[in-house]
């Protein structure tokens, strides 16, 4: 599952709490484990699990939306699709708001991969 995005700054594409029933969902669905029942789970064992959810589960899917920057991909998303992607941006963006120094570094690491894009090599 897709945790950082192409500017390498290990940007999450979900929250353990507001995710957390397409997580518990995930779970059943890929591992057969019932998270509110499976008092045996360490912590390190969850987070391994987590990381291992495949594309083709309810949290997998999601993700997967979140995290696609590709234009012409997003261009093609169901209704559906962009009001998942617009929720987690404006969210994202509130985050970033909130914490100034985080805000600028998001920001100039996106003016430095618009220059490498779109930068002349002479």
């Amino acid at each position: 599952m897709k945790k950082t995005n192409d500017f390498n700054n290990n940007e999450s594409y979900y929250d353990l709490f507001d995710d957390w029933d397409l997580i518990e969902s995930s779970f059943w669905k890929q591992y057969g484990i019932r998270l509110r029942s499976d008092d045996d789970l360490t912590w390190p064992e969850f987070s391994s699990l987590l990381s291992g959810l495949m594309h083709d589960t309810p949290l997998g899917s999601v993700v997967a939306i979140r995290a696609e920057s590709d234009s012409k991909v997003i261009k093609n998303f169901s209704k559906d699709q962009k009001r998942i992607r617009s929720e987690w941006i404006l969210k994202r963006n509130a985050k970033l708001m909130e914490d100034p120094v985080a805000y600028n570094q998001y920001w100039e690491k996106m003016q430095e991969a618009f220059k490498s894009a779109f930068s002349v090599d002479k």
